[in-house]
């Protein structure tokens, strides 16, 4: 077996390709997947540099989602069978050959989902379901702004808003993600300049949010970005709206004056669909069956904009993590 191993904290550049490893064994509740193809995401910059909550032990390939074939069942496991077409997640362990996964965060997926799709689909689709849907409460009629609207799960967020019945309007650092976000679904864009921001900048970004939420506001925002988009985002909310906290990938973790939370009747409300899926399994497997039916009715279309091989998983992760990525970034597994 071969796996990109993270061995000392660093950046992409820090990953080695190891071969000859032992092949993984499933545990009870567990099952062996051989890896087709490898989602990469956001948390996985931050965590080979342990920057993330989560920290595994060293060594550890990044990765922290799967699709492949079952190849061992482990004791106890019911529900699924050697040769079926899987998807998985997990914190790590993604980018290699094979991987033991619990049972319960493997789903099943239809024949004509590419591997490639399938890997890319279950974090940014299962997050943004998460948060607009049982976070969020977002229903038919309201207005929903996606910041980071062109990334992995910002462009699943607004294809699972219109899904939903909301207005949704995408917010995005240029005119060409504008136009993506257009081509899946969002009714208006908001192209907002890039940071670091001085306290004139704050106040224009403020504006500018304003001026796309109209006098209502928007009654939810899902925010993947952070920094000083955070609270421009919670000035432009409606009453009683809604901030949903998905990530920081512009960098900075942004602090909020508690005042305008007052002013505004509003919520800020964690996203954390990673420890959501190991505290409700049921309501993942429900989740999970809920999204890759719109995907079946093709209401859903998952773009996986770069395929990167195995031996260049981290040139994968430095790709996205310098915000160039349009939708999903994939590394395929030979």
């Amino acid at each position: 077996m071969q796996a990109l191993l993270s061995r000392d904290p660093g950046g992409p550049e820090t990953l080695v390709l190891t071969e000859n490893l032992p092949e993984p064994q499933p545990g009870p509740g567990e099952a062996v997947v051989a890896v087709k193809a490898c989602g990469v995401n956001f948390m996985d910059a931050l965590m080979i540099e342990d920057l993330y909550q989560h920290r595994p032990a060293r060594p550890f390939a990044p990765g922290a989602e799967v699709a492949g074939v079952v190849t061992a069942l482990g004791e106890g496991v019911t529900g699924l069978a050697l040769g079926d077409r899987v998807l998985g997640s997990m914190y790590s362990g993604g980018m290699a050959s094979a991987i033991a996964v619990k049972a319960a965060d493997l789903v099943r997926i239809p024949e004509v989902m590419p591997y490639e799709e399938a890997a890319g689909f279950i974090v940014a689709y299962g997050t943004a379901w998460h948060a607009l849907k049982h976070r969020g409460e977002l229903k038919a009629g309201q207005r929903l702004l996606v910041l980071g609207a062109a990334g992995g799960v910002g462009l699943a967020a607004v294809e699972l808003g219109k899904a939903l019945g909301a207005h949704v309007t995408a917010g995005v650092s240029s005119e060409e993600k504008a136009q993506l976000c257009r081509d899946h679904g969002a009714d208006e864009t908001l192209v907002y300049p890039r940071g670091p921001f001085d306290r004139d900048g704050q106040k224009a970004l403020a504006g500018l949010f304003r001026a796309a939420a109209g006098p209502g506001g928007f009654d939810a925002v899902l925010d993947v970005v952070g920094d000083a988009y955070s609270e421009a985002a919670v000035r432009c909310l409606a009453w009683g709206g809604k901030l949903l906290v998905v990530g920081f990938t512009a960098g900075e973790i942004p602090r909020i004056a508690l005042n305008l939370m007052l002013l505004k009747s509003c919520d800020i409300r964690g996203v954390f669909w990673g420890d959501w899926t190991a505290r409700d399994p049921d309501g993942h497997q429900q989740a999970a069956a809920e999204v890759l039916e719109l995907y079946c009715q093709g209401r859903i279309r998952p773009l996986v904009s770069a395929v990167f091989p195995l031996a260049e998983g981290g040139a994968a992760i430095a790709h996205l993590a310098a915000r160039q990525a349009l939708g999903k970034v994939v590394v395929t597994v030979p």
